[in-house]
């Protein structure tokens, strides 16, 4: 052997699983015991035209005989081999970081032979939320045009299917598909954009895994034990839904019992079946926990609508959600891009209180609270009376901006304005924002979505103006002695500030007033 596939270096079983990330996947990965793998078995995430990682080091796992050998080869050989002794029914190699920028065969031997075409390296994102990510290309806006000029080899689509478990699953039904009309067409919409953006930008191939369920709340996607470590997740989730859960049996129960008594008297039964509900944890099993380990980049994420009632919630809920998605993954801090809620409901015609603000504002903690945590705002993109907003394509392309400004640290202006301090002066307020770039701008003639208030907390519409780079006075004659200061505090915001580059600003607020969503 020479010196340079010397280098490549043999991983065996121990100094795999003795990283953090990989034994915990093996900790919790549910195999049934009377299942016999005679042959070398993959999860359906290593399939034909698969994007790995590149620069990262790359799990390879699945499923064989106890003490069965097997032998991993990127390109007959020529990259590298390494091997593995599966133990309890299962292996896992630990693939050096790579970059190759080609199209290669990956080859696993043991007692048969699994070859998987067309794999190449590139940039690897999980899509995941509700149905704003699941939203399709077909469904957005102008879509013809974009789906015929589909057709690119270097991006590269896996669509988990939508499944709900109540014990951690190992596999999913799916593989790997290249970007093409009839692949795209039900894709996600943002998620495509984005990975377009990405691709293009970056020039090298994309791999988007998409596993997204609409109407589904955060805690469906958090797995149980971190729901169980928390008090207020255990009594607040678990608990309420177990109770939900004893009377869905009963309502359920009664249901098929009138069921049978018609179809006994031959009588119609319009009687719809009940619902479950969602349960905690459920999709984190089913449509998450079998991803793990595979290597990514980083993830995007598209929800929030579900919790907006629960928005004071959200505020710890999210975090630990990434925190859970990451201790899991075993990848260290990998970027998390959201999208903050878009605008949606009537716009009201005086200032006011709005749990979607709220909803907001727990999006935009997590930015402050979590490293490598970005956020696309989007104020300009909503529809008053659709929660489904069909521009897609820039929500895409600033989550493009957020993950080459954060995850590959290029030198792009990557957010909008976003509030960073306020100062009181007699009947005025003057507030400062970072992620200016060129500096603060308005769209159209005036500043709008100011609001303002004194001691009796009363929020009055205010003037703004913009007077340096960075920086906004505000004002109202009706609030001599303003104590607070609120930009955008309303379901259907209608704002105007943004940066030069065309990034808008997030709505925010300067004082700490209860919330109507708090405790």
């Amino acid at each position: 052997m020479s010196n340079s596939q010397n280098q490549l270096l043999t991983v065996n079983r121990s100094s795999a699983w003795s990283r953090s990330g990989l034994f915990q996947f093996f900790a919790l990965t549910v195999l049934l015991s009377s299942v016999a793998f005679a042959d070398v078995r993959l999860p359906a995430l290593f399939s034909d035209h698969m994007v790995l990682q590149r620069g990262r080091a790359v799990p390879i796992w699945g499923w064989a005989d106890d003490g069965e050998e097997i032998t991993v080869r990127i390109d007959r050989g020529s990259r590298g081999v390494w091997k593995t002794t599966a133990k309890d029914g299962r292996f896992m190699v630990l693939i050096q970081p790579q970059q190759i920028n080609r199209s290669m065969e990956v080859t696993l031997t043991g007692k048969n032979t699994v070859t998987l075409h067309d794999v190449v390296m590139g940039e690897v994102w999980i899509c995941s939320g509700q149905s704003n990510m699941q939203w399709t290309v077909e469904g957005s806006h102008e879509p013809k045009a974009d789906i015929a000029a589909s057709e690119n080899s270097d991006l590269r689509l896996f669509y988990v299917p939508r499944v709900k478990a109540d014990e951690p699953q190992s596999d999913v039904e799916a593989e790997w598909k290249l970007s093409q009309p009839d692949t795209v067409r039900g894709f996600s919409s943002v998620a495509y954009y984005f990975g377009l953006h990405l691709q293009k930008n970056l020039n090298v191939p994309v791999g988007l895994i998409h596993t997204s369920w609409g109407g589904s709340p955060a805690e469906v996607w958090v797995d149980r034990p971190t729901l169980q470590s928390n008090p207020n997740y255990k009594t607040d989730l678990l608990d309420a839904s177990d109770k939900r859960m004893v009377d869905y049996e009963k309502r359920l129960a009664e249901w098929e019992k009138e069921k049978k008594e018609a179809e006994e008297q031959e009588k119609e039964f319009k009687k719809r079946r009940p619902g479950k509900g969602w349960v905690p944890s459920e999709l984190y099993n089913g449509m998450i926990h079998p991803l793990i380990p595979y290597a990514i980049q980083g993830a995007i994420w598209y929800q929030g609508e579900s919790n907006a009632s629960r928005a004071y919630q959200y505020r710890s809920l999210f975090p630990d959600m990434i925190r859970n998605w990451r201790s899991n993954w075993g990848q260290g801090d990998f970027t998390f891009l959201e999208v903050q809620l878009a605008p949606w409901r009537e716009a009201e015609a005086e200032p006011g209180e709005s749990d979607w603000a709220e909803l907001r504002e727990a999006q935009l903690l997590a930015t402050q609270i979590l490293p490598n945590v970005g956020m696309a705002v989007i104020t300009d993109l909503g529809e008053e009376k659709d929660i489904h907003p069909r521009l897609k394509k820039p929500v895409g392309d600033r989550l493009g901006l957020a993950a080459r400004g954060i995850a590959y640290q290029e030198k792009v202006v990557h957010s909008g304005p976003l509030y960073k301090s306020c100062s009181l002066d007699g009947g005025e307020a003057v507030i400062e924002f970072d992620h200016v770039g060129k500096g603060l701008d308005i769209r159209g003639s005036k500043l709008i979505g100011f609001s303002i208030a004194g001691q009796d907390r009363k929020f009055k519409w205010a003037d703004a103006e913009i007077i340096s780079k960075h920086m906004i006075k505000v004002s109202s004659p009706d609030v001599k002695q303003p104590i607070a200061v609120r930009y955008g505090w309303a379901d259907y915001p209608l704002v105007n500030l943004f940066n030069k580059e065309g990034l808008p600003a997030s709505p925010f607020r300067t004082d700490s007033f209860p919330l109507t969503t708090g405790p």
